[in-house]
């Protein structure tokens, strides 16, 4: 096993531009309304046509306007924070969706987009209860399903994910976004065979679906085929030349073809590009494990698991470094933690 796709957890995707995102739809307004209400719904229009039109800071005035009128009118709250998810202000879209359901509690889009933004903040168990909610009353939601994979995905329920993905499927089998998920919980699962045939109908589909060529790269590598896994990986690169998690993986490759300086190259251009993959930490840790550089591979290592426990042999490895440098007691911690955690890879044991 290798590091974690970063297909899962790329979901700018059809869903998220198109439906994932669920603004209101205004039914006529009736002549007998009242004229506060008349207004309020006008405001909250002209927001929705200004944020298609891509105007957002004039759609957030807008729905500020309606707010004015009426301070609890859950449309207009839910409004907003679909344009800050938009701007990927988390935070302040999650601070609004809650007002939205707090002040209509049976405001099923605002749970939906509100478990989203909990996705997106790295708040799987509180998603999936937002999501829940939804399918209770909405159980073939097709955008609830997907999140609801996804969210299972990243709670390592792959058996789940697959479920609920399964039940996409059966409505929508040529969504690409939908079979390189597929494809990718196939391969947590170690189903090989069943994740390459996904990934590649998701490619008959749309050549240019990067997601797939790195998984592709992960599942030859777990077959001990690495030039296919780096030919993949490569062609991942081509569509999307700057991705950090592609580079890493690469560089992941170089290491196993024991192509050091290469593999040194594509690891801190992941690290730089962005700081908080633990996985790029892990491969660093590595290549100074096969420098003989137990410290340099000590203090990668330590900041893998501080990152993520559970990357996969973290503590293994860094009770690898720990023996290297001579330090028995450290070796032997490090290496009881990764026992706990189901460490898959042990090359010894440094509590002997």
């Amino acid at each position: 096993m290798t590091q974690r796709t970063v297909t899962i957890l790329e979901y700018q995707n059809l869903f998220q531009q198109s439906v994932r995102l669920i603004l209101i739809s205004l039914l006529f307004l009736a002549a007998c309304v009242d004229d506060a209400n008349t207004r309020k719904h006008r405001f909250l229009l002209k927001g929705n046509k200004a944020l298609e039109d891509h105007s957002e800071e004039e759609a957030i005035r807008y729905f500020q306007e309606a707010l004015k009128i009426d301070s609890g009118f859950a449309d207009a709250y839910n409004n907003i924070g679909t344009v800050l998810f938009r701007q990927e202000k988390y935070e302040e879209a999650l601070y609004y969706y809650n007002r939205a359901v707090g002040c209509n509690p049976n405001f099923s889009n605002a749970y939906f987009n509100r478990g989203n933004t909990l996705y997106e903040l790295n708040r799987p168990s509180e998603a999936l209860k937002d999501i829940e909610k939804v399918l209770v009353t909405h159980s073939d939601t097709l955008p609830g399903l997907f999140l609801q994979g996804l969210i299972y995905t990243g709670l390592k329920d792959y058996q789940r994910a697959q479920t609920s993905f399964f039940k996409v499927f059966k409505k929508d089998s040529l969504n690409t976004e939908l079979l390189v998920n597929l494809g990718t919980v196939s391969y947590y699962q170690k189903k090989y065979d069943e994740g390459k045939t996904y990934l590649k109908k998701a490619l008959e589909l749309n050549p240019q679906e990067a997601n797939a060529y790195n998984t592709l790269s992960l599942i030859a590598i777990e077959n001990n085929e690495l030039e296919l896994a780096l030919q993949a990986i490569n062609q991942a690169l081509a569509i999307r030349p700057a991705d950090a998690f592609f580079r890493n993986n690469r560089g992941y490759i170089y290491l196993l073809k024991n192509e050091l300086p290469s593999a040194l190259e594509d690891i801190d251009y992941s690290i730089t590009t962005d700081p908080y993959n633990a996985w790029a930490y892990r491969n660093k840790g590595i290549y100074y494990l096969k420098q003989n550089d137990g410290t340099s591979a000590i203090r990668l290592l330590s900041q893998t698991v501080e990152l993520e426990p559970d990357v996969e042999n973290g503590y293994a490895l860094l009770a690898e470094a720990y023996f290297m440098t001579g330090n028995r007691d450290k070796a032997c911690e490090a290496w009881t933690e990764a026992v706990k955690r189901g460490s898959t890879n042990p090359s010894s044991n440094f509590c002997k």
